[in-house]
């Protein structure tokens, strides 16, 4: 059977490695490390198809290495077991050449099987390189982090897709052949969403749906023949972020019944629990936040009951969650305040905090009148006293506008009881 594009054109040298040049460019960190020979503990964090497996692959041959390689999908601690001791036997202990362990999506493995993995990192029995499209700060255990270096892995940019493209056009063994016309490459590259596997795949589909011997990839063209040939979804990357990015929107737009739908596509895929549930947390703040505080609540609940819980009692709680987040009222007042708070910092730079704002826990800090103005709030009337809280060259600043519904609707009525007219609550 025939390997896909991406596999047929996969890199074999550091030099034919497409982006990330701040990591394998003339003067990149791993390219420095390889060329001496001594290769650390690393885990790789970046997008789907930005070359994670190969940029190991690579690692591996140029460091003239063992590789083993495990899909923490379909592997346990048997599987890891088993691959330490054959890693122990092929390398020599303590040695620069000791075998390389890759790990695709980390992420996924329990914190009982990162556990396994510490002892042969800690001895040198392996060099542990794992990959990973989550923080690696919140799903690898804090033990098996601290003896790795991160990597972070840029998605590709429109440039590194065409040059993909190109290259496949002249390298493949089965497309040099072909007289194939890159006449236009929005689509192809729209569809990918920066994963450069997808935008293989979609593109040898369209080479192999053409029957004329001339091939001109064009936009319509490639938009027709991926909707004839809709893929089911993937966990790994294909319609993930398509598939996460409906169930979102349509718990921001209030609609349960996409929000369900779209959550059952995810369950059967067998999307990662945590990673659901994790989208769910942020909208909670970013597309609900004081508009119903409770559903923060309910959103970090559903998170920790599911990362204990896990499938198939699961999707009751990620569905009850959903629906709840989807019914509930919107707002996106905070997520806005803290951007035109982040704004406004960037244009006015490091203003000096009012005098009277000052810590002071100096005897010469309060003689210089560090903290000397400022109104203890309990001690006024309804535990609030008219001061100035912002840098004078911005004083008066509106940064959070209060959504319209209920609860903000309360919010504003207690600002403008407090602040009259000097907001414009």
């Amino acid at each position: 059977m025939e390997a896909p594009l991406a596999e047929r054109i996969r890199p074999q040298k550091l030099e034919d490695y497409i982006s990330q040049s701040h990591l394998v460019g003339s003067n990149g960190s791993l390219t420095q490390q390889i060329s001496k020979g001594i290769i650390p503990s690393l885990i790789f964090w970046g997008p789907p198809g930005t070359g994670k497996t190969t940029l190991a692959q690579i690692i591996a041959q140029e460091s003239k290495r063992p590789f083993y390689i495990l899909s923490a999908i379909n592997s346990g601690v048997k599987d890891i077991r088993d691959v330490i001791e054959k890693a122990k036997q092929s390398g020599g202990l303590f040695t620069a050449k000791n075998p390389i362990l890759f790990i695709d999506e980390i992420h996924r493995f329990s914190k009982s099987q990162q556990d396994s993995l510490l002892a042969a990192v800690e001895k040198g029995w392996i060099t542990l390189i794992g990959a990973t499209t989550e923080n690696p700060s919140f799903e690898v255990i804090p033990a098996l982090l601290s003896r790795c270096q991160v990597y972070i892995l840029n998605a590709f940019t429109k440039s590194d897709l065409e040059a993909l493209l190109h290259r496949a056009i002249k390298t493949d063994k089965e497309l040099v052949s072909k007289n194939i016309i890159l006449k236009e490459t929005e689509a192809l590259i729209r569809l990918s969403g920066g994963d450069g596997r997808k935008l293989l795949n979609i593109f040898e589909l369209v080479v192999n749906a053409s029957a004329s011997d001339k091939i001109i990839i064009t936009n319509d063209r490639v938009l027709e023949l991926v909707q004839q040939n809709t893929v089911l979804y993937d966990k790994t990357g294909e319609q993930h972020y398509d598939i996460v990015s409906a169930f979102i929107k349509s718990i921001r737009g209030s609609d349960p019944n996409g929000a369900v739908y779209w959550l059952a596509r995810m369950i059967e895929g067998g999307e990662d629990v945590k990673f659901i549930a994790r989208r769910m947390l942020i909208l909670s703040s970013e597309d609900i936040g004081n508009a119903n505080p409770t559903a923060f609540i309910m959103a970090n609940n559903t998170f920790q009951a599911v990362s204990t819980i896990g499938y198939p009692e699961s999707r009751i709680i990620l569905s009850q969650c959903a629906i709840y987040l989807a019914t509930s009222p919107k707002s996106n007042a905070s997520y806005m305040a803290i951007g035109n708070a982040q704004q406004l910092v960037k244009q006015t730079g490091d203003l000096p905090v009012p005098i009277h704002l000052r810590n002071a826990p100096t005897k010469l800090m309060k003689e210089l009148g560090y903290g000397e103005d400022y109104k203890y709030s309990h001690d006024y009337a309804n535990n609030f006293a008219e001061q100035e809280f912002l840098p004078d060259a911005i004083k008066e600043t509106v940064l959070y506008n209060p959504g319209q519904n209920s609860r903000e609707n309360s919010n504003r009525e207690f600002l403008k009881n407090r602040w009259k007219d000097k907001y414009g609550y």
